[in-house]
């Protein structure tokens, strides 16, 4: 009998009550036996519905405080020192601390979870003494038993995942880390074979990576230890977001069963299980339904690839999953009334894609014709949507095909732009800015919804942003900062702010998924060709730049970003997705520059993020990535200055790409992670103008000018002083007014002491 499972299910709730509990606790609203309660309740509720919905294998252990990552780091004791941790179960004081900082301890850093959205905390190994601080995955299997009696799949980390996310240690103390970590692993796994666990859910997803020799004798260093020291628990080995590297040696160790990602990774696992088969002696994970996507599933097609594997491997072997947790996807489509039919019928979020997975291992049990009506009602629904008017504007397909052709280049190099843009704006050496937004307050907030909901008329509202404009362009001054910005205070997020603006998007009430702790993001949906209907900032920062004799930059979100930031169709390729996106934002470039804007930044955070897992995938990525880029920004003037923004992500492996983008300034995140960004600059030669972010954003904590100055100093060993611009790590949105304020009067003062330092070396 083919059984059905889930990897995981998405924290927050289907009214982000999760969110909210967590930001009730962390204001003082809410005390900590209530918040406990409240999450308790919270993590039943997910599990009920699985139950109810007839999941055979339910995930436990998957739900988390903040990130998963961190729970594990805790779970083992690998708290930085600089948080004074004492023994003992860690306490939220200290938990909340490492994810968020405190007064006096900057917070570790965060950085995106493989090539999705979603950020974790990386682990700190430096200096600790693993410990099991506590069995977090036997807690959650009992209080799934006792509470709703499900026999539960707890899930952990696995080791090599764990420690090849880890930073804090030589790649030559590796075995070291290991012979510390794998007892405690072994004692988990030991008290749950104890407790009577069946299943355990082991993630190695670095197993879709490349590995060298020495990382697969640990990978069977660690399961051959597994295997001997809790050899009747059913350990399922879990890979997603790719096809296996390795797959022989995988299909080799000593685990019962081994999950494999049939959507992201099909061809590559289904042509390694063809060409090698699979063990006689292991049962498939079969990722078939999409965890990461929020389209329905042509239930026709999965049971045509799961006929397929059927011939490979028993009913008996065989479990019908997702392909990863669905963490990455909205709750239910249920809670949607205002989406086009085409559209809605055509969606699936995590409580349809559980449908989805107990309609297909149904029929792989027993006969197709028990689920005929579904089958037909799905690709009704798939069909009606491809054919919708929306799919099929055959001007902008015609348009971007002409102009995706070119080559999109500048007329002139970036040496010679940058004299004349010096010329023109006289800037002083190290010239401060910040990334784009100012704290949203609540008064913001309030008056948003209250013209949304058309309590205030569009003059109101316009009347609102203005004096927000005008109270910041002031502050700035007053700050002493050289490049101001308007402030974005009409914006409620840096992709659905254009979507809502252009064609070829559509945009949910309740389709959040959790970003990185309680933020959570509603992505907008591209289901249609994508095209420029007006212009989108132009006013606000027209309006801006005629408050202040200082330059004022305009603010874009990039293609790559507004892609990767939002759910994509299936029907043509993220090449053909992003070029779309970037003809259209060329068209808002150019109307910038024609409203006097001198300064335009396109932002590309998530360049980094859609960077293909598989090495001999990733030039042909980056250099589509890179063309769109310069396709949005290659028409302007020479003395315009295009800047971009980039955060959070590991980009030591791309500083040539980010060179090509060929944009005037770029500014980077690089206090978060403590300054290691500088390194690939030691390595590397930057020829363009930079900005190092010199503070956490994500912090609520106040930057000393101490630090700042030393971030500065390190990067200026590196860095040409020429081209060195001075700005936080990222948009300052979720900070509070009087924080904002504080931190960036200290920054212009580590600014006035590095210019102080190098006026006469510049």
């Amino acid at each position: 009998m083919v059984k059905s499972s889930v990897l995981g299910y998405p924290r927050i709730g289907a009214d982000r009550e999760w969110k909210k509990a967590l930001e009730a606790f962390w204001s003082g609203k809410l005390e900590e036996s209530e918040f406990h309660s409240q999450l308790q309740e919270i993590r039943l509720n997910h599990l009920r519905k699985q139950q109810e919905k007839g999941i055979d294998i339910i995930s436990v252990n998957d739900f988390s405080y903040y990130d998963h990552v961190l729970d594990t780091a805790t779970m083992f004791g690998i708290i930085p020192k600089r948080f004074s941790y004492e023994g003992g179960v860690v306490p939220l004081s200290v938990y909340y601390g490492i994810a968020r900082g405190t007064k006096d301890a900057t917070a570790s850093e965060m950085t995106k979870w493989f090539n999705t959205n979603y950020h974790y905390i990386v682990p700190e190994l430096d200096g600790a003494a693993p410990v099991l601080t506590e069995n977090r995955p036997l807690k959650a299997y009992r209080e799934a038993k006792e509470k709703l009696g499900i026999e539960g799949k707890p899930v952990i980390v696995g080791p090599l995942t764990f420690l090849k996310l880890s930073k804090g240690y030589r790649v030559s103390e590796t075995d070291a880390w290991l012979e510390r970590l794998l007892p405690l692993y072994v004692q988990i796994l030991q008290e749950l074979a104890s407790e009577g666990v069946q299943w355990v859910q082991i993630d190695e997803p670095i197993l879709v990576t490349k590995l060298s020799a020495a990382d697969l004798e640990r990978l069977k260093t660690i399961y051959d230890t597994f295997a001997a020291s809790a050899p009747n628990l059913n350990i399922m080995l879990q890979t997603y977001f790719e096809s296996v590297e390795n797959y022989s040696d995988i299909a080799q160790l000593p685990v019962r069963g081994i999950g494999l990602d049939f959507v992201h990774g099909f061809s590559g696992n289904m042509q390694s299980i063809k060409a090698l088969g699979f063990p006689a002696d292991k049962v498939l994970g079969a990722g078939v339904i999409d965890g990461r996507g929020i389209w329905k599933a042509s239930l026709r097609e999965k049971l045509v690839l799961l006929e397929e594997l059927s011939e490979l491997v028993t009913a008996d072997q065989l479990i019908v999953q997702s392909s990863c947790s669905l963490l990455h996807v909205p709750v239910t489509v249920k809670n949607e009334a205002r989406l086009l039919t085409e559209l809605n019928d055509a969606l699936a979020f995590a409580d349809e894609k559980l449908d989805e997975l107990v309609l297909l291992a149904k029929a792989i049990s027993s006969e197709e014709a028990v689920i005929i009506d579904e089958l037909e009602k799905c690709e009704s629904a798939l069909l009606a949507l491809k054919l919708s008017d929306e799919r099929n504007r055959t001007d902008i397909q015609h348009a971007v095909a002409a102009i995706s052709e070119q080559t999109p280049e500048r007329s002139l190099p970036f040496s010679e732009r940058h004299i004349a843009q010096q010329k023109k704006w006289q800037l002083p050496i190290f010239p401060t800015t910040t990334i784009g937004s100012f704290p949203q307050s609540a008064e913001v907030r309030r008056a948003r919804q209250l013209w949304r909901k058309g309590e205030w008329n569009n003059e109101q509202y316009a009347n609102f942003i203005r004096e927000q404009i005008d109270i910041w362009i002031k502050l700035q001054e007053e700050i002493g900062l050289d490049v101001l910005v308007h402030g974005e205070f009409e914006r409620t997020d840096m992709v659905e702010f254009f979507g809502e603006k252009l064609a070829g998007f559509a945009f949910t009430q309740n389709g959040w998924v959790q970003s990185y702790g309680s933020r959570c993001v509603k992505p907008p949906i591209i289901f249609g060709d994508v095209a420029f209907k007006e212009s989108m900032t132009v006013e606000e920062t027209k309006y801006a730049q005629s408050k202040t004799e200082r330059p004022v930059k305009g603010m874009l979100t990039g293609p790559i970003t507004i892609m990767n930031w939002s759910f994509v169709r299936e029907d043509i390729t993220r090449e053909q997705i992003a070029y779309q996106l970037a003809y259209a934002l060329r068209q808002e470039v150019e109307a910038l520059e024609h409203a006097g804007i001198g300064m335009i930044q396109v932002d590309e955070p998530a360049v980094r993020e859609g960077l293909p897992l598989k090495e001999e995938d990733q030039a042909k990525y980056l250099a589509w990535a890179v063309k769109a880029f310069r396709m949005s920004t290659c028409t302007v003037q020479n003395t315009t200055q295009i800047h971009t923004h980039m955060c959070y992500c590991e980009f030591h492996d791309m500083i040539d790409s980010i060179e090509a983008m060929d944009a005037d300034v770029i500014s980077i995140e690089t206090s978060r992670s403590h300054g290691e960004l500088i390194h690939s600059f030691e390595l590397n030669t930057y020829k363009l103008g930079i900005g190092l972010g010199v503070y956490d954003i994500h912090s609520p904590r106040i930057p000393r000018v101490e630090e700042m100055t030393s971030m500065i100093e390190r990067a200026l060993r590196v860095l040409d002083p020429k081209l060195f611009w001075i700005n936080p790590d990222c948009g300052l949105k979720t900070r509070g007014f009087e924080e904002t304020i504080d931190s960036l009067r200290n920054m212009v003062e580590a600014t006035e002491i590095a210019r102080t330092k190098h006026s006469l070396t510049v």
